[in-house]
């Protein structure tokens, strides 16, 4: 089965990424008793910074002397960005390979119509977000046991691990709408990863100024924001719709052109 294949070519590098991950979130969550412990000393010195700074990174809604504050600003910014950076790169590769490798003609020899395998190569990337996420969640879990008396409100955890799965589903399939009719992968992987970086930083500068505050609708980050689900406990449904419109339509399209394209072996 191609699933099959695809897994065992991509479980080393999943595991990899679940083990940076799950380290960075917990060694995050391990020294949030010391931002709880001098919570008003570190708010006193982020009112000196300027407002457009606080407001990039959250501050000015969220503080780190909180529980879920902390999360927000610090460890869920690190699992969007890096389970972003890691969506994009595992579905960029995932159909324009066959060809940069020359294992289309062996691939498509096979008794499977094109159709199914956009279908098993899209499951097998469903299944290492998932994983990831999972162990993104899991990693939290132990974290949180840091922290002590302060308590973790379940609802707005869930939402905030819903979010991120629904933000690395639409990279990832925006990298594999890219990897459907591209035939390089390196030239794929290189715009797929640069579509998430520049999309952060426009969800960072809109921040900055009114002129510019317009940039954030065009980045996916901005429909998962950590602020309002954590202060509003809630997911807003037309974020939801974006995202998962974006993802459709790129899933859609990626499937009608590797349908008909044209494909060197």
């Amino acid at each position: 089965m191609i699933m099959e294949r695809e897994w065992k070519r991509s479980r080393k590098s999943l595991l990899i990424w679940c083990l940076i991950l799950s380290g960075l979130i917990i060694w995050l969550l391990s020294i949030f008793p010391q931002f709880a412990d001098q919570q008003e000393s570190m708010e006193q010195l982020f009112e000196a910074y300027p407002e457009s700074m606080r407001e990039m990174f959250q501050m000015n809604e969220l503080s780190l002397g909180t529980l879920m504050g902390f999360y927000g600003i610090e460890v869920y910014m690190m699992i969007t960005l890096l389970g972003s950076i890691y969506a994009a790169i595992l579905a960029s590769n995932m159909l324009a390979k066959e060809e940069g490798d020359k294992t289309a003609e062996f691939l498509l020899s096979k008794p499977v119509t094109r159709g199914q395998v956009v279908m098993q190569k899209l499951a097998l990337i469903l299944l290492n977000i998932f994983t990831l996420n999972a162990a993104a969640a899991f990693a939290s879990f132990i974290g949180f046991q840091f922290a002590g008396d302060h308590k973790v409100p379940v609802k707005t955890f869930a939402l905030l691990i819903a979010a991120a799965f629904l933000l690395h589903l639409t990279f990832a399939a925006l990298a594999f709408l890219l990897s459907s009719f591209m035939k390089r992968t390196r030239n794929t992987l290189a715009i797929s990863i640069g579509i998430v970086i520049v999309t952060y930083f426009f969800q960072l500068m809109s921040g900055l100024s009114d002129s510019i505050e317009p940039l954030k609708y065009a980045s996916p980050f901005y429909y998962t924001d950590a602020a309002p689900i954590i202060n509003e406990n809630t997911l807003g449904p037309i974020h939801v719709i974006v995202l998962l419109s974006v993802s459709l339509v790129s899933i859609i399209g990626a499937f009608m052109i590797y349908k008909k394209k044209d494909i060197s072996v």
